[in-house]
């Protein structure tokens, strides 16, 4: 998990990069390729992975709301920055399309220092004492058996459960209609009124 949102933060930098280069290489096809990366980047569902992975349960709700205030939040700055008082004027619309770099590069800088979710060490690597140590930094000394007994609980769980891929997914007839119905939910979501919001 840690991993690939460290890969996410740098395709997210690179994005930047290139977005804001764009008005001295005079080409609106960066704007393009910048705005596609960003689109593809994975942040919104790996910090809401990350984040209720890393929790302890009783607050793992209001972790995963926190992500979703700070998404609204960033919205919001990002809509108000973009009045031409600030940075959507001419000379400076560049520094507000590079804008979206300065998270990605606080969080590249930040998330060396935090350890790989819990349940990861322990469901995918089968790293008991890793996961123990993980548990230990997040949430400080104390018992923490009952989280781990619960993360041991989900693995014998998940053991008996068919994985499928993606392709596999899409071709079960019995998932057909809640892929139609998250498909439809998404594709929608930019005329919901979050932005207003």
């Amino acid at each position: 998990r840690k991993k690939c949102l460290l890969c996410n933060n740098v395709l997210m930098l690179v994005a930047a990069s290139i977005m804001g280069c764009s008005k001295i290489s005079q080409s609106f096809e960066m704007i393009l390729i910048g705005r596609f990366m960003c689109g593809v980047s994975l942040c919104v569902p790996l910090h809401h992975q990350y984040v209720g992975e890393i929790s302890p349960r009783k607050l793992r709700g209001f972790a995963n709301s926190t992500s979703s205030f700070f998404w609204t939040l960033g919205k919001a700055i990002g809509q108000i920055s973009g009045q031409r008082e600030l940075l959507g004027s001419q000379a400076l619309w560049p520094l507000l399309m590079a804008s979206c770099g300065l998270p990605a590069l606080l969080q590249l800088v930040t998330l060396p220092f935090f350890p790989e979710s819990p349940p990861y060490l322990l469901m995918q690597k089968g790293d008991t004492e890793g996961c123990k140590k993980a548990i230990r930094q997040l949430w400080g000394e104390g018992q923490h058996q009952a989280e781990i007994d619960d993360i041991v609980k989900e693995k014998a769980t998940m053991k008996n459960t068919k994985i499928l891929s993606v392709l596999e997914l899409v071709r079960e007839p019995a998932f057909r209609w809640q892929l139609y119905m998250i498909v439809i939910l998404t594709s929608t979501i930019q005329l919901c009124g979050i932005n207003a919001v």
